[in-house]
């Protein structure tokens, strides 16, 4: 602990994100990227860009891509809300929209950055226990609050709530914003946008990180009435007027351009899901039911510390959450095929089946 550090940094718990191994020939199935790279427009639009002009500030409000995303769902510009990732997007919701005298309401198994961002600014909470199944219950949110918010499907559990739950929610939190943080909706749900016209409320936050094969661009964005978006650019003018540089809204806009190769490789990584959901059956293993890019999974004669060790030794890296009531669970990323074969190779082998 330095002695030039001020008082809140002295006691921020940041997150810890997923290991970005330097190790060749691993499996890495540990942070919910994509197996598959962008689009082939993504790497034209990009080479087009590489001249003079990145001596220039981008526009501050990326107003292509912006308009790109608001034609996709057919919302105004003016509802659309652009940041480095949905990291920093939802930061900035914490800080403009979250920080209110009730406390901020979300799962007790869930993205953990969440607490992180109320620690970083004061924001006080409450974390409302999930169903002993680990689904979300949206009555469990009928009490005083000063928001809510949740990813939808859940991370780490991969559970969907459907469009009806979430319309409860809203119906029973009309003084309340309600965030919905889709990162993984395109692999099996069914996103809450077009609620938006009904629901003043309601923020839904994206990103190009997950379907859209762009973790590296860092692109996130969110939608909502032009009330709550406003909110949100008055916080972002006055902390970073230019978030994404001429390549990421480049990208952006070839990646939403580009809708067969987006389809197509998230059905790939349905199919692929299905595929080892049932393949880990057939070991014995419990596996949630999922609508993302991942399944949680334990097996009830090993467990999950032992399990990560070996799969590791073995050169597979998948994600374990050391937290009461999931601790016997594994995070792991759907691979390509490939990946994924080579992941039930190895747990067979180490399971003795």
């Amino acid at each position: 602990m330095s002695k030039y550090w001020s008082d809140l940094v002295s006691q921020l718990q940041p997150y810890v994100p997923g290991e970005q191994p330097d190790i060749a020939n691993v499996t890495k199935l540990n942070t919910n990227e994509t197996p598959y790279g962008p689009s082939p427009q993504v790497a034209s639009a990009i080479q087009q860009l590489l001249n003079d002009d990145l001596r220039l500030y981008p526009p501050p409000n990326a107003d292509g891509l912006r308009q790109t995303i608001a034609d996709y769902y057919q919302l105004d510009p003016k509802q659309v809300f652009l940041g480095n990732g949905s990291d920093e997007v939802l930061a900035h919701v914490f800080n403009g929209l979250l920080k209110k005298s009730e406390p901020l309401l979300f799962p007790d198994i869930s993205y953990s950055f969440y607490p992180v961002f109320c620690q970083l600014y004061g924001i006080s909470f409450e974390q409302i226990p999930l169903t002993e199944d680990l689904s979300l219950a949206v009555e469990d949110y009928s009490r005083p609050n000063g928001g809510i918010i949740f990813p939808n499907p859940n991370a780490p559990t991969g559970r969907l709530l459907g469009l009806d739950a979430i319309e409860r929610l809203l119906k029973d939190n009309p003084d309340s914003v309600v965030v919905i943080d889709e990162a993984y909706i395109d692999f099996g749900g069914e996103t809450a946008v077009p609620l938006i016209e009904l629901y003043a409320n309601l923020l839904v936050v994206q990103t190009m990180s997950k379907s859209r094969s762009l973790a590296g661009m860092r692109i996130g964005y969110a939608m909502g009435s032009v009330d709550l978006i406003e909110g949100l650019e008055r916080i972002k003018n006055s902390f970073n007027s230019y978030p994404l540089g001429h390549l990421p809204i480049a990208a952006g806009m070839a990646a939403f351009e580009d809708q067969k190769y987006f389809k197509d490789t998230c059905q790939r990584v349905i199919n692929s899901r299905d595929r080892l959901t049932n393949d880990l059956l057939n070991l014995g293993f419990e596996v949630m039911p999922s609508a993302g890019n991942f399944i949680f999974v334990c097996h009830a004669d090993k467990a999950a510390e032992e399990l990560v060790l070996s799969l590791r030794q073995n050169g597979i890296i998948v994600r374990h959450f050391k937290q009461p009531r999931i601790e016997q669970f594994l995070r792991v990323t759907i691979g390509t095929k490939k990946q994924n074969e080579h992941l039930v190779s190895v747990l067979t082998f180490l399971l003795g089946s």
